[in-house]
């Protein structure tokens, strides 16, 4: 009887492990080459595209229950390219990113949900220079090559995280609307 109810535990026990290993997506491998995250702003009511040089990802997705999908991305703030090591400098100091205190703005997802074919509903927490706010934007995914690759914008006020403080706060020079722009592409 002993023997009986021990194998029945095990196989309970193994089951649930089971179970509970299917419900979670797999988490991809980022192809950091073919990836890309930038930020467009207007300055002087020109628009402008700069990339982040340094950023990670981690994904957890099952493209057939998107719903127990999971993704968190951290930016290096230092990283980002103005095209001018000055000017690239000059977004590092305490008036912009701040990045000596806040080296990573980081994004945190709360929930994923399927929103027609290819696309999905992405909210989740955004965190730069030490303020978090709650966030939502569309994404787009396609597969080719045994790749998954997500594609979204992600509309922020930089204000909001005091991203441009002092004489920078006014909007005339650079405008508070800044797109986030990005493609990962991930696969197993």
């Amino acid at each position: 009887m002993k023997f009986t109810q021990h194998a029945l535990r095990a196989t309970l026990l193994a089951s649930t492990i089971c179970l509970a290993l299917a419900a979670h997506a797999a988490v991809l491998k980022i192809d950091a080459a073919k990836s890309s995250v930038s930020a467009t702003f207007k300055q002087m009511n020109v628009p402008i595209e700069d990339k982040f040089k340094k950023f990670s990802a981690v994904i957890d997705y099952d493209a057939a229950k998107p719903d127990v999908s999971k993704a968190t991305v951290e930016i290096d703030t230092a990283s980002l390219d103005l095209g001018d090591p000055e000017y690239s400098k000059e977004v590092a100091k305490k008036e912009w990113f701040n990045s000596a205190q806040f080296p990573k703005a980081t994004f945190v997802s709360t929930s994923i949900k399927a929103a027609g074919a290819g696309k999905l509903a992405v909210t989740g927490n955004l965190t730069i220079k030490g303020k978090t706010t709650p966030v939502a934007f569309p994404l787009t995914v396609s597969s080719s090559g045994g790749k998954q690759m997500f594609d979204g914008t992600l509309p922020i006020k930089r204000l909001t995280y005091n991203i441009g403080e002092g004489q920078w706060k006014a909007t005339d020079m650079v405008a508070d609307e800044v797109l986030i722009k990005f493609h990962v592409v991930a696969g197993q």
